[in-house]
């Protein structure tokens, strides 16, 4: 499980994660939703030991990341902007994390095809379209076979037969009892995916919790997200 308690960041005068909390449990997908600057990246990186909090927590079956024996066994992630070396071959770029993680090399061969570039396994990574590319960060975080997936902008790039692939795989990852967090501010790529759903915005947590609580009384999950944008505002 993933737990977010309290949790505080301040760069300067500004205060960029506002005493967040919520969970992301096993076997269902959690949302994470918000504008662009509402601090769903920063909450991200401080959970994977990228970035310092001010205060509060951010653990993973009760563990900072730091803490975590074999953290791309345990937690698989990729969040939006990280990439590979240009000029390196794709299943070099895999490899090279799965040597360094101590994960078997015949791991490789089994998320390209999961992510479909098996034909592109030999392609430099500048030559990848960004879906391509999107596809390869995704195999990278899925290496280590992990119990806890955390993915920041998923659907960044991806054509309509990717993002109903993606979304199916996240639905297939919760159905085997795995924690998925998945963070956007598309509004149908989290209508259509997930059980569960926490609102962010100017690093507060407007609304948590199932889908169908945050839609109630809304006709849609546009309707919601935009009231709960307006109800923040005026606090």
């Amino acid at each position: 499980m993933i737990t977010i308690e309290h949790l505080s960041k301040r760069y300067r005068q500004s205060m960029a994660v506002d005493d967040v909390t919520f969970t992301a449990v096993p076997g269902r997908v959690t949302g994470f939703l918000g504008p662009n600057g509402a601090g769903k990246s920063t909450t991200l990186r401080i959970l994977l030991g990228l970035s310092s909090a001010t205060s509060g927590t951010a653990t993973i079956g009760g563990r900072r990341y730091a803490e975590l024996r074999d953290p791309l066994r345990t937690v698989g992630a990729m969040l939006d902007g990280a990439g590979a070396v240009p000029e390196r071959r794709a299943v070099d770029h895999l490899r090279w994390i799965a040597q360094s993680n101590r994960i078997p090399r015949s791991r490789v061969d089994e998320v390209l095809g999961l992510v479909d570039l098996e034909r592109a396994r030999s392609q430099r990574v500048r030559t990848f379209s960004s879906g391509m590319a999107q596809r390869l960060g995704i195999a990278a975080a899925l290496l280590g076979d992990p119990q806890v997936v955390v993915l920041d902008e998923p659907t960044n790039g991806l054509d309509p037969a990717g993002i109903r692939w993606i979304r199916t795989l996240m639905r297939e990852f919760a159905a085997q009892g795995r924690t998925v967090l998945v963070s956007s501010h598309q509004m149908a790529e989290m209508a259509d995916t997930v059980d569960d759903l926490v609102i962010i915005d100017r690093g507060r947590v407007l609304v948590h919790g199932t889908l169908g609580e945050v839609v109630a009384g809304h006709l849609s999950l546009e309707d919601a997200f935009f009231a709960a944008l307006a109800a923040g505002a005026a606090r």
